[in-house]
């Protein structure tokens, strides 16, 4: 399918797990595809730090000036550590925010008038199911990707018509960051990590995690032609997990 084809996008995120995923389908859909990560793994991939905003605005100019616009931006990071909001300190919120909702802003500022030029648009932020229904253990992620989620509400009115913005609410999936968030819960909790998978697989109607694969199409629909008329929607891939309508 070529559905993408001629179309640029940016994929952030985009050297394992879900974003991997997101990369690989859309160049499957005809799109050419650029990565940003934290380090430049190989032609096609910018190396920024989400972080860092000012370097993050050099490096998207550059590379627009260099090749052209994006019609696709793919808004997607790992969330922050684990742990219990009330250990929080606002430095956790700072630094958390500066990586989701300030670099997904600023990049949407940057590439929207490409987007404008083409008549094109498709921006989608990978958030989580814990926008709908806050997931324990998880303070600081569950307060900056609801954040997220209203942000990109706020946009889908905002946008001109022609670009639309939409959210991924991915469930468990099979990633490296997953592995990690559950050896992290399975730490605080005093129990292992096979009995933190179980824990999540019994609240799943699936009865499985989701693999990268899975998402990665859904994104690829989200930023094709056909998804043209879908626009501000919170889209769960959660294998019916969540209980809330």
């Amino acid at each position: 399918m070529g559905d993408l084809a001629g179309r640029r996008a940016l994929v952030c995120g985009g050297t394992s797990g879900i974003g991997a995923a997101a990369a690989e389908a859309l160049r499957d859909r005809g799109a050419a595809v650029t990565i940003l990560a934290r380090s430049a793994s190989g032609d096609g991939t910018l190396a920024c730090d989400l972080e860092d905003i000012e370097s993050l605005t050099i490096t998207i100019k550059k590379e627009i000036d260099a090749s052209g616009a994006f019609e696709i931006l793919v808004n997607n990071s790992a969330g922050p550590p684990a742990g219990p909001l009330l250990e929080a300190v606002p430095a956790d919120f700072e630094k958390a925010m500066r990586r989701h909702l300030h670099a997904s802003h600023t990049l949407v500022q940057l590439l929207l008038p490409g987007m404008r030029d083409a008549g094109y648009g498709r921006i989608i932020n990978i958030i989580s199911t814990s926008v709908r229904e806050p997931i324990p253990g998880l303070g600081v992620s569950n307060t900056v990707r609801g954040a997220m989620a209203a942000w990109a509400k706020t946009f889908a009115k905002e946008l001109p018509p022609g670009i639309t913005i939409n959210s991924i609410l991915p469930g468990f999936t099979a990633t490296q960051r997953l592995e990690e968030l559950k050896h992290s819960l399975a730490r605080q909790r005093g129990v292992t990590a096979d009995e933190v998978e179980a824990a999540w697989l019994a609240t799943v109607p699936e009865g499985r995690l989701a693999q990268p694969s899975e998402l990665g199409a859904v994104i690829a629909f989200l930023a094709s032609p056909e998804a043209g008329f879908v626009r501000g929607v919170a889209l769960p891939v959660d294998g019916g997990r969540l209980a809330s309508i």
